[in-house]
C-alpha cells in the first residue's frame, strides 16, 4: 500500500515536471520492492530530464536484466547513450 502511494507521488512530480522529486519517490518505492520494473523506467525517465544520462542507463540495465524485453527499457537506454555520446562530443569540442 505504501509503495502504491509513493509510486503515484512520484508519478504526480513528473506530470507537474518535478523530476528530482519524482526520483527520491521513486527511491524510496525501491526500498520497499527492488524488483518493480516500472520503477526503474520510471526513475530512468526522470534522469534522461536531468540530463543525467549514465544514471538512467544504470536503471534500464537493472531493468533489463530482470526483464529482457522491456521496450521502454530499450528506448530509453538508447536515450541514455545518446545522451552520452552528445556530451562526450562537446566535451571533445572544449
Amino acid at each position: 500500500e505504501k509503495f502504491r502511494t509513493l509510486k503515484n507521488e512520484g508519478n504526480d512530480f513528473v506530470k507537474k515536471g518535478k523530476y528530482e522529486e519524482a526520483v527520491n519517490k521513486y527511491g524510496e518505492c525501491l526500498k520497499l520492492n527492488a524488483k518493480e520494473c516500472t520503477v526503474y523506467t520510471n526513475r530512468a525517465l526522470c534522469y534522461l530530464k536531468l540530463y543525467k544520462y549514465e544514471e538512467a542507463k544504470q536503471d534500464c540495465d537493472h531493468v533489463l536484466q530482470i526483464e529482457d524485453s522491456n521496450i521502454k527499457a530499450f528506448y530509453r537506454r538508447a536515450l541514455a547513450y545518446k545522451g552520452l555520446q552528445v556530451r562526450k562530443k562537446n566535451m571533445a569540442g572544449i
